[in-house]
């Protein structure tokens, strides 16, 4: 059963996130239920940590 991440954040920073999000990428994972279990992952930490108008340089 897959784990959704808590609604109250991410417990693990946004740049750690976006890390693996760009090595699956790299690897031909776009589009794969990580990925897009990562993307949620990453808008919760993205919010918790306050860095909406820095989006653009995370992604």
């Amino acid at each position: 059963m897959p784990t959704t991440p808590a609604t109250s954040g991410s417990a693990r920073p946004a740049a750690v996130i976006n890390a693996q999000i760009r090595g699956l990428v790299e690897g031909g994972g776009l589009g794969s239920d990580e990925y897009l279990q990562l993307l949620v992952e990453w808008e919760a930490a993205v919010r918790s940590e306050g860095l909406r108008g820095d989006v653009t340089k995370a992604a």
